[in-house]
């Protein structure tokens, strides 16, 4: 890993019994999708489509 420590904190929960995670960004924003690519893709475009 390169670089210092953050404060931006991203947070992946799987949905038990389903195949859907559930991602909260740094700001508050929160996502779904089966997809973990476009739950980290998503995460990283922040602020883009990061309306809270």
């Amino acid at each position: 890993m390169s670089g210092g420590p953050t404060a931006e904190v991203y947070r992946v929960d799987w949905m038990p019994g389903t195949d859907l995670l559930h991602g909260v960004c740094h700001c508050g924003a929160e996502h779904v999708t089966e997809d973990p690519v476009e739950m980290w893709q998503w995460m990283l475009a922040h602020p883009v489509g990061h309306a809270s």
